[in-house]
């Protein structure tokens, strides 16, 4: 039986016809060979490099890429180890897997998360912390990093295998798991702390605000008028094009590039080069916390060592929308106003038969995102906020300003000339690149949710909901910066929203391991050197969330009964309670997901020689 190729739609150009004419013609069956009966594995379990790579036709994925397919008409997964535990939600069809583009082709996810990234934990939170406590904390910031990588892939595995979003995998184990994520995310991103910080900046930069350059005392205009300006400007763009998620990345990308070019910039015209002799003895201090009362920047920090919270999950959505893997057959977003055609995101996703030339496929999907993830996100955030720590600590050591005032009310005068210019563009650039990936990942990722929630069933259009909650929530940011609210410090605002980003992570570590080891079948199922990371993830932002959900008691309620000590014992009773229940989750997480990998391994036959995810 030969799987079902993509019916394309006769609206589709010709150019896609013939760049997917390869995907069609080389669909396995059940057993590894082409419709016409030819096997083309070489004997020895080889595959064809033609049958997996896309070779010049993966150029496609420089923007993102969509196949439509005659959903309706596509046979679906039975049950059973060789396709997904479909929990309770509907069948998956069935389809090859996409070829498999450069990594060149495919850059795109990660930049926006990276330009999520630059201008919290890496300009703000991690530069203030190294400042205050030196290099021992340094640490948790390279730990974080790499633990985000982590996090992060697995995130997009159930997507690139599926081709739904993540939120859906939640959805298929209990419908309040993705509302649970939605408040906790409005709760974390729904203060303009960014926009704020970054109007701030830019006020002092222009003598504007209340920070003026010297010799100019006139104030044209306050931050909080800029910061609406930033609102309304990051709103307009997606008005650009019918296609949402291509204009984000592009922007993205641009900024990015930008924002690191200057910090790297700044670093070799201040020139701390000394300050760097000290991160080898950054090893020396694993384990280093700092002070109870920074407990909760500190948190904040882990979280945005990398984007955090609510952020970390747009990986799904923005993976399903460049066209990663299965997501190829999923719908984009599209402006209602002024796109066309609208592209259905169908509520069950897709998968593929395992054969031989569709796990090859997957092996090495798998890689390409790895590696994009790594050289885009991680090695982007290891050069550029280390530099930016180096300035901090040296021309700021033990300071007890907030983040935003650390840089403008010392290390700018410290530095004079270039050095403050550049500090200005920098932390302007990095904070607005901020603001928009968080603008951009709070609606794609909440419209998903109340569209497969409820707008689905209600007849609703989900880009209409994208648009809607876009128009919605830079209003609500706007609002709040033209209120007289008590926000003359952002960086208040910041402290709150990343703390909460870290309490979410914990819980949704725990459930994506859950779902990717038990759900997933053996081919696409994470190998034990990430089962074993993923437990260290959850115990990583398990452990400190307990800490900052006592030191977050103590400081409202004025109690030490939930005291809980960074070492357990000698905790009060309400912190052993606290301690009880973290290690509760994390052995229900060692249990489920190491007793289900013993239980299943070989429920496929030749997943093991074929080769499983890493």
């Amino acid at each position: 039986m030969t799987s079902n190729p993509p019916n394309r739609s006769t609206e589709e150009s010709e150019e896609s016809e013939e760049s997917d004419a390869g995907d069609r013609s080389d669909a396995d069956d059940a057993d590894g060979t082409t419709p016409d009966g030819t096997d083309r594995s070489d004997g020895g379990g080889g595959i064809a490099a033609s049958d997996v790579y896309a070779s010049d036709a993966g150029s496609e994925y420089r923007g993102s890429v969509y196949v439509p397919v005659a959903y309706d008409n596509l046979e679906t997964a039975p049950d059973g180890d060789e396709y997904p535990d479909r929990g309770t939600g509907g069948r998956f069809r069935l389809l090859d897997l996409p070829k498999v583009p450069e990594v060149s082709h495919v850059v795109g996810p990660s930049a926006i998360m990276l330009g999520a990234s630059l201008g919290s934990g890496e300009t703000l939170f991690w530069p203030l912390l190294v400042a205050q406590h030196g290099w021992a904390l340094y640490w948790a910031f390279f730990v974080g990093v790499l633990t985000q990588f982590v996090v992060n892939t697995e995130i997009q595995r159930w997507t690139l295998a599926t081709g739904e979003s993540i939120f859906r995998a939640y959805d298929r184990v209990h419908p309040y798991w993705p509302w649970f994520f939605l408040v906790a995310g409005f709760v974390s991103l729904g203060w303009p702390g960014w926009a704020a910080s970054a109007a701030k900046i830019g006020a002092a930069g222009l003598a504007l605000g209340h920070y003026r350059l010297p010799g100019v005392g006139v104030t044209l205009v306050g931050w909080r008028t800029l910061g609406v300006l930033l609102m309304a400007f990051i709103w307009l763009t997606y008005q650009l094009t019918p296609l949402v998620y291509n204009v984000v990345e592009r922007f993205q990308i641009v900024l990015v590039a930008l924002a690191i070019a200057f910090a790297l910039l700044l670093f070799v015209v201040v020139a701390p080069t000394d300050e760097l002799a000290a991160i080898p003895t950054a090893a020396v201090g694993v384990g280093t916390l700092p002070p109870d009362r920074d407990i909760a920047v500190f948190l904040g920090g882990l979280a945005y060592a990398g984007a955090g919270g609510y952020l970390n999950l747009s990986q799904s959505l923005w993976v399903r929308e460049k066209g990663y893997g299965m997501g190829r057959y999923q719908g984009r977003v599209k402006n209602p106003l002024i796109g066309d055609d609208p592209e259905p995101v169908q509520r069950d996703g897709f998968f593929f038969r395992p054969t031989r030339t569709n796990v090859a496929r997957w092996r090495e999907w798998w890689r390409v995102a790895r590696l994009e993830h790594l050289l885009t996100f991680v090695l982007g955030l290891l050069v550029g906020a280390t530099a930016l720590m180096a300035v901090a600590r040296a021309f700021a050591a033990g300071t007890d300003a907030s983040g935003v005032d650390m840089w403008l009310l010392q290390i700018a005068p410290a530095v004079g000339g270039l050095g403050r210019a550049l500090i200005y563009v920098v932390l302007f650039l990095a904070l607005f690149t901020t603001e928009f990936a968080i603008v951009e990942s709070f609606v794609r990722n909440s419209a998903d949710i109340v569209y497969e929630s409820y707008g689905r069933t209600a007849g609703w259009s989900l880009p209409r909901i994208f648009w809607v909650l876009l128009t919605v929530f830079a209003g609500w940011g706007v609002l709040i910066l033209v209120l007289p609210v008590p926000v003359e410090d952002p960086f208040s605002l910041l402290v709150v929203g990343g703390a909460m980003s870290g309490l979410m992570m914990w819980p949704y570590i725990v459930l994506t391991q859950v779902i990717n080891v038990t759900r997933l079948p053996e081919p696409v199922r994470p190998g034990w050197p990430r089962v074993v990371a993923m437990w260290w993830a959850a115990a990583f932002f398990g452990y400190f969330s307990v800490l900052l959900v006592d030191r977050t008691i103590a400081a409202t309620f004025d109690t030490v009964a939930f005291h809980a000590s960074v070492t357990v014992v000698g905790s009060a009773p309400g912190g052993y309670l606290l301690w009880l229940a973290f290690s509760l989750v994390q052995g229900y997480t060692v249990v489920r997901t190491a007793g289900h990998k013993l239980r299943s391994q070989g429920t496929v036959d030749g997943a093991a020689a074929r080769g499983r995810s890493r």
